[in-house]
């Protein structure tokens, strides 16, 4: 007769911080106890088109770590129920840049160490890219990163006071390229509006795309609007900034000849009253 089942089980397997977690979870429970919610805002607001897709892809060991460890002290669930106080969030009273859409926080842990001075709220919906930019500032001692999680236009409307932004950041958004895919695409002229109602005059706003249409759309819809002004006196797109860190992707895509554009608008003083009649 076999003692099979009297025989302890094996410990399991050590993971390495790039070996891919597959845990399988009963029903109703969490992905990441202690990390981000899989919808924080809920059903509190209404349905909408929405300029993200979620994507659902494997977490590593590294990652789920740095969730699980980081995420009540440096990460942010946008769930659209509180207004932010930036001198809590962030434990000092530095400028605030909002980065919309980090992709795997390369890019921005890279911009919070050559300005530790300035704040980084970044936000994404991408679970893997959340762990691995708290993993990065973790691990290079980047007191002035947090990481919210959830959509970015509810955290503008409902969750960030007016004028409390220095920056806004949009770099490589989802270019929507079919046309009847355009109306998902951010920046859009309500958004700008949006964006410009929570910036401080003189607050810069910077985007870059690779994809020319889009490019060229974002110009129009930017020199149109009133809130905000190009940089640049040819009133056309700027040359990258050497504060923004050319990526692994924008270099790939470099090399296949893409053509990468920047934007870089500044918003506009107030205007008074008598200004508005």
């Amino acid at each position: 007769m076999s003692d099979s089942l009297n025989t302890p089980a094996p410990p399991p397997a050590a993971h390495g911080p790039g070996v891919a977690v597959r845990h399988t979870r009963a029903k109703g429970e969490p992905r990441f106890p202690d990390g981000p919610k899989a919808d924080p805002a809920g059903s509190h607001f209404e349905r909408r088109i929405r300029s993200f897709q979620p994507r659902r892809s494997r977490v590593t060991a590294g990652q789920a770590d740095a969730l699980q460890r980081l995420w009540p002290t440096w990460g942010l669930d946008i769930d659209g129920q509180r207004v932010i106080d930036f001198g809590a969030l962030f434990g000092n009273d530095h400028p605030v840049v909002l980065e919309i859409g980090f992709g795997m926080g390369e890019a921005t842990a890279q911009m919070a160490a050559g300005d530790p001075d300035t704040n980084i709220l970044a936000v994404d919906v991408h679970t893997p890219g959340q762990g691995n930019l708290l993993a990065l500032a973790d691990r290079n001692g980047l007191s002035n990163v947090r990481v919210g999680n959830g959509d970015a236009i509810i955290l503008l409307r409902e969750m960030l006071r007016p004028d409390s932004l220095d920056g806004l950041r949009v770099y490589f958004p989802d270019p929507w390229p079919k046309k009847r895919h355009h109306k998902r695409r951010l920046i859009q002229p309500e958004f700008l509006t949006l964006a410009a109602s929570r910036m401080r005059p003189g607050a810069l706003l910077h985007c870059a795309t690779d994809w020319e249409p889009y490019a060229e759309q974002m110009l129009e819809v930017l020199t149109a609007h009133p809130d905000f002004e190009n940089t640049q006196a040819d009133g056309g797109f700027a040359p990258r900034p050497e504060f923004r860190p050319l990526t692994r992707f924008e270099g790939q895509g470099l090399d296949k000849g893409h053509v990468v554009n920047d934007l870089l608008f500044r918003r506009v003083p107030h205007r008074t009253a008598e200004q508005g009649r």
